[in-house]
């Protein structure tokens, strides 16, 4: 009677040997060869080029040959889109416009503008970027906001410096010195203060104002080489050719102060802008 547990526990063992030596059925060895040979084509290395290895082939050839070109030449292959537009034009024939590709062109408006050797004191991509307008191909081969930015705070520096160093005309000086307080207070008085009072009658915009700055863009030519894409190609004045040709000036003198440095920059502004529109 001692010995039946162990009889027992000897029966279930032999048959749960019995039933793990028992081939699967087909079903069950089906669907383990299957995911076996899923499992040993995942990973099993190839040697067989892909389509990104092809792709990144292509894209390394297409980057040496546009490096053979100037970037401001043309529009990098990854900006352009799927080769249409949402944008609706009721008239086809503002869409065409054109622009000026002609470096000689652009070097001899430089020199102009800048005086002599003016077309060596930017490199050839910055020269480009200065006269490029954010419209034009839609911004991809980059453009002149931050360049502008940067040259209106120049422009403006110094315009106020020549305010405070030269004499006002007859009316303004009067007017900046006249004062007048009905509780019979005088102003502080002060040889360091001289001048500011002559801030009160003129202001570095009244100097350059855009008009300004736009005659002088024209006279000087860039007006031909600035690149931009108006809205109405027919009407230049509407579609805001005043306002581009200021971002233009404005940043060539942000690029020359950042390339040349400030004294460089302030000469070019007194010496090619500020005499000019006096």
């Amino acid at each position: 009677m001692a010995l039946n547990p162990a009889r027992a526990s000897v029966s279930s063992a032999s048959k749960a040997l019995a039933r793990c030596t028992r081939p699967p059925p087909s079903s069950v060895a089906s669907s383990m060869g299957l995911s076996a040979r899923q499992m040993s084509t995942e990973t099993t290395p190839t040697s067989t080029p892909t389509t990104a290895d092809s792709q990144s082939a292509s894209g390394a050839s297409g980057a040496s040959s546009s490096e053979r070109r100037p970037r401001w030449s043309y529009t990098p292959e990854r900006m352009k889109g799927p080769g249409f537009s949402i944008n609706i034009v009721k008239n086809p024939a503002r869409k065409i416009w054109h622009v000026n590709e002609d470096p000689e062109k652009v070097d001899a408006v430089y020199n102009r503008f800048l005086g002599k050797n003016g077309d060596k004191m930017l490199p050839d991509e910055i020269k480009w970027l200065a006269v490029t307008h954010k419209s034009f191909d839609q911004g991809r081969r980059g453009f002149n906001t931050r360049l502008a930015y940067y040259g209106r705070q120049v422009l403006a520096l110094e315009t106020t410096r020549s305010i405070l160093a030269n004499p006002l005309p007859g009316d303004a000086a009067q007017e900046a010195i006249s004062f007048s307080d009905e509780h019979g207070r005088e102003p502080f008085q002060h040889p360091a203060l001289a001048n500011v009072d002559k801030l009160y009658a003129r202001q570095p915009w009244d100097v350059v104002s855009m008009e300004k700055i736009a005659k002088l863009a024209f006279d000087v030519g860039l007006g031909e080489i600035t690149r931009w894409k108006p809205k109405m190609p027919e009407n230049l004045e509407l579609s805001g050719i005043v306002s581009v040709l200021n971002t233009s000036v404005l940043a060539i003198v942000g690029a020359v102060s950042l390339q040349n440095g400030a004294e460089v920059a302030h000469r070019v502004v007194r010496d090619r802008i500020l005499r000019r529109l006096a």
